[in-house]
């Protein structure tokens, strides 16, 4: 089996007397997509704020991509290959969609404080940011504003600007949340392509989408996993039905 690109080592962190993540261990290996899900207030986001740096653990590590990562900063890890989109929207709203594309484009080159009108007539920067919105289906909407985009086209905009960063793995933060019947379906055929160029550690509420995605799923309750395994083991665990899938699990 290849090493794992992620591994999470009894990561633990407590807001006062509230224990949001409880010695969760997992990893994510190269090629696949590991769904993480847990009712609403089970530390998701907690843990994926971790992962990202956005939060210092208490206690346990993470590695990422063979080095201890736990002490170093968001910038640090995403420089690493660490690529995440957010829950809620980080794009940049006055920008089209293209030039949202540049600045990752751009940062990723080490060069993110270039005056603005030479990078808007940069060819290499305009081609690559062109090409990247046409690997997400977002080519013809390349000149409009992000505010101006659909709920699902900002969804898929925020992937394209992670893209451009070249990263090992994706943190992805609930890409599903808002989206109609047929933006989830785009985004699914999308997400089962990318994990070929870099696993996926999906946080998602759509128990469609994650089992028509994931190749292993772990289950977060009151911080701590209670299951882990392929779409069939979690569907048929006992513990799981009681504490989240219910009738979902039938």
């Amino acid at each position: 089996m290849a090493d794992p690109v992620l591994t999470l080592s009894n990561l633990s962190k407590s807001f006062g007397a509230l224990k949001a993540t409880d010695t969760v261990s997992l990893t994510l290996l190269p090629g696949e997509i590991h769904a993480l899900i847990g009712p609403n207030g089970a530390g998701k986001s907690t843990l994926i704020g971790q992962i990202a740096g956005r939060i210092a653990p208490d206690s346990g590590s993470i590695t990422f991509r063979g080095r201890d990562v736990t002490q170093l900063s968001t910038a640090q890890r995403a420089r690493m290959g660490l690529g995440r989109t957010f829950q809620i929207s980080s794009l940049i709203p006055e920008f089209s969609a293209r030039r949202n594309v540049m600045l990752a484009l751009q940062a990723r080159q080490g060069s993110p404080f270039r005056f603005v009108k030479p990078v808007l007539r940069d060819r290499g920067l305009i081609d690559g940011a062109q090409a990247i919105l046409a690997r997400v289906g977002l080519e013809g909407r390349a000149s409009v504003p992000s505010a101006e985009l659909s709920h699902g086209e900002r969804r898929l905009l925020e992937i394209a600007v992670a893209l451009a960063l070249e990263p090992a793995c994706f943190l992805l933060d609930e890409p599903m949340a808002g989206m109609g019947t047929e933006g989830v379906g785009t985004l699914v055929r999308f997400l089962r392509d990318l994990k070929q160029q870099a696993p996926i550690l999906l946080v998602e509420h759509d128990m469609d989408a994650v089992f028509a995605l994931a190749d292993r799923i772990s289950v977060l309750v009151y911080g701590r996993v209670i299951a882990s395994g392929t779409v069939a083991e979690i569907r048929n665990d006992p513990r799981v039905r009681e504490a989240y899938l219910g009738e979902e699990a039938t």
